[in-house]
């Protein structure tokens, strides 16, 4: 066998990730993003982005925009897709009519579809008598065996029709699914589905399908909201005599609670998690274990993650999206950034006109324990800002500590500006002091604060004086 192949190496793989332009990229589809490029990175093979906006009323170019950002961010970069075509495309539903329709008119041909003239009242009204008497809602094949003259007669009365596939009665369609292994659905089950809307635009079963065989998709991770799905797609593609690539359904993810994840759990979009502070390593990083196991248990690269990646440990379980567990990958992606982007990062969190020298103390002060860029805005204005006040029990004891500890700090940090460990051994000399009862008065007096970042570098951090300043208002 050859090397490659052994490895898991197939060049011919390709996976797509096809989200519908109608609002933010949410968590579970930043997901599927993720799973379908590293599949398609672990084979050394094409991961493409295909635009599903046949949707014009909700389809808007400003999403578009938000979602092509997002995955920047997350740096999903992709081989084919609407600003970057490579003869497959293009890869905007919405500007593939054509194909659709010449599809469309071969399974006419066939007489694999049929115009339904239902209305969508009388389609309700049926769905409610059926799970009335107990069935599950499918249609009833009601415009499946008309005339030529019955199909005419109601054109001409006026009514628009859509195009029903036809589904084959007493047929078993089975597959392997990549997560749920051999699935099996009866087609009498499944009822005559809509491939053509009364708008003549394609529906998503149809154009799905067709546009996964003609870009040369093999392999479509997706979420298991679309299992039921799959079937319907298959015959399509049979009919077609076009290629079926290998499906996956992945588990969704859901909250703490169990309950699938919505705006009550907190954030569920990648732009609030980037508004944020998020680093996308972090993201990605948990994304990457939500419904994927992995032995991996460091934070990864994308190229790391990709040769871990392996649709074998994919679970059928849901996922639960654990903030707790994001917040732990954020921190070891914070404490992790080279000093230029840790900079950038906490740009916002910097007062104006701060040099860069100034600014890399900040940095290195309170890098160590930020999770968010918010998180260092309050030791921003304790560095930066006027001397804080103490709160009753800070006040208690930095006067326990006496006026001759701080009359010893503050003349040697006049000596020594912001070395703590000259100040420390100066206040240790004059006073005996040590371990704690030296430490905690001199943090109080600095930073108002009982904890925080350590102290050494909080005091390379400060402006030139302002050590001295405050340690001598308790002299």
């Amino acid at each position: 066998m050859d090397s490659s192949a052994a490895a898991g190496f197939d060049p011919g793989v390709v996976t797509r990730f096809a989200p519908s332009p109608t609002g933010e990229l949410h968590l579970g589809n930043a997901r599927t993003a993720l799973f379908n490029y590293l599949l398609a990175r672990r084979a050394g093979g094409r991961f493409l982005l295909r635009i599903e906006d046949t949707d014009a009323q909700r389809s808007q170019e400003s999403h578009l925009a938000a979602v092509l950002e997002d995955l920047r961010w997350l740096r999903l970069d992709w081989n084919a897709g609407p600003d970057r075509e490579d003869g497959r495309g293009p890869y905007r539903q919405s500007q593939r009519g054509a194909l659709y329709a010449g599809f469309s008119e071969a399974l006419e041909r066939q007489e694999a579809v049929y115009p339904c003239f239902c209305t969508p009242l009388e389609l309700e009204a049926a769905r409610r008598a059926q799970l009335g008497s107990g069935r599950p809602p499918r249609y009833t094949g009601t415009c499946r065996a008309l005339s030529q003259e019955q199909r005419r007669g109601k054109r001409e009365q006026g009514l628009s029709a859509t195009m029903r596939f036809r589904v084959p009665t007493g047929k078993r369609i089975e597959f392997v699914d990549l997560v749920h292994g051999p699935q099996s659905f009866l087609s009498d089950d499944i009822g005559d589905f809509v491939i053509r809307r009364a708008d003549g635009t394609a529906a998503f079963f149809f154009s799905n399908a067709i546009d996964d065989a003609e870009m040369g998709v093999t392999h479509v991770l997706r979420g298991e909201d679309h299992l039921a799905n799959t079937p319907r797609q298959l015959l399509i593609l049979e009919a077609l005599g076009l290629r079926q690539p290998r499906y996956g359904h992945v588990s969704l993810i859901l909250g703490a609670d169990g309950a699938p994840l919505s705006k009550r759990h907190g954030a569920t979009s990648v732009r609030e998690y980037r508004d944020s502070g998020y680093r996308a390593e972090a993201l990605v990083n948990h994304l990457f274990r939500l419904g994927h196991s992995s032995g991996e248990h460091g934070l990864l690269d994308l190229e790391a993650m990709a040769q871990a990646f392996d649709p074998a440990h994919l679970g059928r379980a849901s996922a639960h999206f654990d903030a707790q567990q994001l917040r732990a990958w954020q921190k070891e992606a914070v404490h992790r950034l080279p000093m230029d982007e840790a900079r950038a990062w906490l740009a916002a969190s910097l007062p104006a006109g701060l040099g860069e020298s100034a600014t890399d103390a900040f940095v290195a002060a309170v890098l160590p324990n930020v999770v968010l860029p918010e998180d260092a805005r309050p030791w921003e204005r304790i560095i930066f800002g006027p001397p804080p006040a103490l709160e009753p029990e800070g006040e208690s004891i930095v006067r326990k500590a006496g006026n001759g500890f701080f009359a010893a700090a503050a003349q040697a940090a006049a000596t020594s500006g912001s070395d703590l460990a000259a100040i420390a051994s100066a206040v240790r000399a004059a006073t005996g002091k040590k371990g704690a009862e030296l430490y905690m008065p001199l943090r109080l007096a600095l930073t108002g604060r009982g904890h925080g970042p350590e102290l050494a570098p909080l005091l390379k951090a400060m402006p030139a004086g302002q050590a001295q300043l405050r340690l001598a208002r308790f002299a």
